[in-house]
Parts: structure tokens; sequence; C-alpha cells
């Protein structure tokens, strides 16, 4: 028996959304809210130069940090850069929480604020959500003198709902000076929902109030693992202390620095994404499934007045070799999420729930 000893963290680990059939070799997969069009061709251009493997990558993705300043009116030295969204996540628990301070996430929300929060020793408080749409008054109500932090994605991640510019603008007002909001803007690009607002643009001279953006959604960067942070100067300077000195690689910095010059790949997706979440929210409500407002790249799929269950639902479409994700880890009862995927992957679906709803 070994005599080392570690600490025991007490949390669910991160479950990505199932990505294999192991009985079927052509799979669609819809569980994991990845780019339906994929990756820009100006993308596939850049990374396929040469790039010098052998040097290790620019500690402060300068370049990035500049192709973001330019396109987002933002200033350069407010900007970090990490492996993924999720490591800047880890970056402020670790500048911000010690054991008992309190973190506060809305009741159904991504779940690495949680994961990282609860590792860093605090306490994760939940604060419900109407009708799965995160509630200011129900957050208020959860404030006490340990929080430290106000983690939300808005949209939110897996409801698809979202706090209007003026809610969100209310929050910020209303919570403690010394409270950090961190906005998470995941999906930030495919919102053309009227009352909207990023929270970049809403916060983006605030003292208090972090942005997390990610090129992992609409950009199609996933498996490159790249996303951004923008904030006061005072807490990215103390950021930059704590993280790792080359967490960003070479290739992804070069394939996001290009990704944010293709816009005709972003009106593209947009157009497509608009397009398809309507149209198949619709053929889902003749089923009597009940689906958030068109907002993201995703729906969320309510089977509580459907005359089929998610789970019977999800095994149909799974011998079929579409895969959805199941919420048991966001412990929302009967419901699944669907990406919004290519056009052939979208008839797909459409095809197969004609066919469920005929046999029955």
């Amino acid at each position: 028996m070994s005599l080392l000893k570690f600490k025991k963290i007490e949390i669910e680990t991160y479950k990505p959304g199932k990505s294999k059939l192991y009985r079927l070799k052509n799979i669609t997969k819809l569980s994991a809210n990845e780019s339906a069009l994929g990756v820009s061709n100006l993308v596939k251009k850049e990374i396929n130069k040469k790039i010098k493997i052998s040097s290790y990558p620019d500690s402060k993705s300068k370049n990035l940090r500049t192709g973001i300043s330019k396109k987002f009116k933002c200033k350069f030295e407010n900007i970090i850069c990490g492996a993924g969204s999720d490591e800047i996540i880890q970056i402020i628990c670790t500048l911000f929480l010690k054991p008992k301070d309190e973190v506060v996430v809305p009741q159904y929300s991504f779940l690495m604020y949680r994961i990282y929060a609860k590792i860093a020793g605090a306490k994760i408080i939940y604060a419900n959500e109407k009708n799965f749409k995160i509630s200011v008054n129900e957050i208020l109500k959860k404030i006490s003198k340990k929080t430290k932090i106000v983690f939300l994605a808005n949209p939110n991640n897996p409801t698809g709902t979202f706090l209007e510019k003026k809610e969100l603008i209310e929050l910020r007002k209303k919570l403690r000076k010394n409270i950090l909001l961190v906005v998470d803007d995941a999906y930030v690009e495919y919102m053309r929902n009227k009352n909207y607002e990023s929270g970049l643009k809403l916060f983006k001279n605030k003292s208090n109030v972090l942005i997390l953006r990610t090129f992992s959604k609409i950009y199609g960067l996933a498996s490159l693992r790249i996303g951004w942070g923008y904030g006061p100067k005072n807490i990215i300077d103390a950021m930059y202390k704590i993280k790792p000195p080359f967490n960003v690689n070479t290739k992804a910095e070069v394939a996001a620095a290009a990704a944010l010059k293709d816009n005709n790949f972003i009106k593209k997706s947009v157009k497509h994404n608009l397009f398809w979440a309507k149209k198949l929210k619709k053929i889902f409500e003749a089923y009597s499934i009940k689906t958030n407002e068109v907002s993201a790249n995703f729906l969320l799929l309510n089977f509580n007045k459907c005359k089929f269950s998610a789970s019977y639902i999800k095994k149909k479409l799974e011998n079929n070799g579409i895969i959805l994700r199941g919420m048991q880890s966001y412990k929302i009862k009967n419901a699944l999420r669907l990406t919004i995927g290519n056009t052939d992957a979208n008839n797909k679906v459409i095809k197969n729930f004609k066919k469920i709803f005929r046999s029955r």
C-alpha cells in the first residue's frame, strides 16, 4: 500500500458528450456544440504553412492578441490567451479563490465553473433558474459575505436561454463591487437576438468583470484548444504571473489569428445556424418537444409533453448513428441537447424523428 498522500477532491468529473458508438462506423455527432461548417479555408491555408515545431511558442501570444484587439476594439494589454477558455477559468479560480470562499453559479451552467472552483477549495452555491433561464434575483439571493465570484455564460449552456442587456447590467450594479463577475461569451457570434448584448461590449472598461471567449465554437478550432479572456489590466497581469509559460501552441495561435480575419465564414455559419435552428425547432414543436428560443448553435429538447421520453429517443437515434447530449450531468430530467449540424446531419435528424414518430 502506498504511503504517499494526496488531496481527495470530491467532484463529479466532467463527462464530454459521447462521440463514439462502437457498433457503428458512420456517426453523426451532435453532442458537443462543435462548428456545423468545420473551419474556414483561410485557417486551413495558414496552418498548412511551415511551423518550426522545435521552437517554443510565444508565451504571450502577441500576434493573436494584436488580432483580437483590432477585431474587437479592445486593449491589447487586457487580453490573456489560454488552452481553451477552460484554462482561463482555471487561472481565475487559482488567483481568486481559497478554501471556504463561495462561488455562485446558475443551477444549469457549464460544468467547468464548478469543477475548477471546487478544486480551488471553494463552496459552490447554485442559483435557481426560472423556466431554464438564469435569474438575476435568484443569483442575488445567494450572495453572502463569502461570495468571491459569480460565473455565468450568456447565452447559457446547456439551456440556450440568455439574459437581456438590461438584466446583465442590473446584475453587475446590484452585486457588491468586490465580487468578480465572469461573463462567458462562448456563443456570442451566433446571437442575433433583440435586447442581447455581449459581455465584452457591456463591460469592456469595468474593474470587476472578466469576459471569456473561445475559438472552439463558431471558429471550429475545438481540437486546437484556444480561448481568451479580457479584463482589468491589474487582474490580467496577475493571471500572467501564474499561467503556464507556453500554454498556447503555435499552430493554435496561427489558426486563431487567421480565423479572426475570415468574416465571410462567420456570416455563412450564422446564416446556416439560424435557418436550421428555426426549421428544427418548428419540427420538434410539432412533436410536442419544447425547446428554447433560437440563440446559440444548439437546442435544449424538453420531452415532458412528448409521447416519448428523452431516453427512448436517444436510444433510437443512437441505433441509427446519431448522438445527442444526455442531460444527466446537468441534472436536467427528460431532456437532450442537440447541436445544429451541417445540412446532411440535420436532414438525417429530421428523417429519423419522422421515422420514430410514425412507428407508434
